[in-house]
């Protein structure tokens, strides 16, 4: 007991240790991570992050005794096995960092399905037997050709979110469909007393670039029409000012260098335009 205990009591020290050197602490699901990823993730984050396996009670002690705020609402949220990274970058770019290194693999009973899952047109290159019920419970038509299941039409067996039964699993798996991914997945993020759940970490950058260029450019618009002036506008307020004081000038009649040719051109359409009405007149 001495000994289990000494080691809790270093497990602790080394966690209030890293919580006063790293200001964000990320909770990762530890379900269908293998080894080998591990290591290759480690090795792609050297420098930016530790790894650790802390249990959550010794990880609750050692926010304690590191005085971190919202420890009990973060304690909450991390139910169940997990492994922790702790950093300080950017809760944003690890997650998106965590997310590329995950790779598909095959779905196992009660997984969730993380796309519409379809079962293609053609030959399974699986023999008669048993399985065609299987086809036949998810809604798959088939025929027998060649000594083989065929699918005769795409099938869609699963809608994203939907939990992947047994049977589907085993399918899935025989026809070489990976509908699943291994990897870390982030539950909860925890930076300074805030807690970001891992879903709000994963956006989307065309769309987030998308939306940014367009708030952008509305500020831009609303800028020039309330005559802002900054660093962005000043070129195009001169120019607008300078269009403007130009047609005023020209509407006018001012002549300068600058106005000359188009009060001229103006004079003359409106010469051309008199003379055309004189001799209709004179026709008349």
């Amino acid at each position: 007991m001495t000994k289990v205990s000494e080691q809790k009591a270093s497990v602790v020290e080394n966690t209030v240790s890293l919580l006063k050197k790293y200001d964000v602490i990320a909770a990762a699901d530890l379900n269908k991570v293998q080894s080998g990823m591990l290591m290759d993730l480690r090795k792609s984050l050297r420098g930016q992050l530790e790894i650790k396996t802390v249990k959550n009670t010794l990880m609750r002690i050692s926010m304690e005794k590191a005085q971190k705020p919202g420890t009990p609402e973060f304690i909450k949220a991390i139910a169940g096995q997990n492994m922790f990274l702790f950093t300080n970058g950017n809760p944003f770019k690890l997650a998106m960092n965590l997310e590329k290194s995950k790779v598909d693999s095959f779905a196992k009973a009660g997984d969730v399905a993380l796309k519409e899952l379809t079962v293609p047109a053609g030959n399974t290159g699986i023999s008669p037997g048993p399985m065609i019920s299987k086809f036949g419970a998810l809604g798959i038509k088939t025929r027998i050709e060649a000594g083989n299941i065929w699918v005769t039409a795409d099938t869609v067996v699963a809608d994203k979110g939907d939990t992947i039964t047994a049977d589907m699993a085993d399918l899935l798996q025989r026809l070489g469909i990976k509908a699943a991914q291994s990897g870390l997945g982030l539950k909860v993020v925890y930076e300074n007393g805030m807690i970001i759940p891992g879903s709000d970490l994963i956006i989307d950058v065309a769309d987030y670039r998308k939306k940014l260029m367009e708030a952008a450019g509305g500020a831009f618009s609303v800028a020039l029409k309330g005559a802002y002036l900054s660093p962005a506008t000043a070129p195009r307020l001169l120019s607008m000012a300078q269009q403007q004081a130009k047609a005023v000038a020209v509407e006018a009649g001012y002549v300068t260098p600058a106005t000359a040719a188009e009060i001229i051109a103006k004079a003359a359409a409106q010469a051309k335009s008199l003379q055309g009405k004189v001799d209709e007149k004179k026709t008349a």
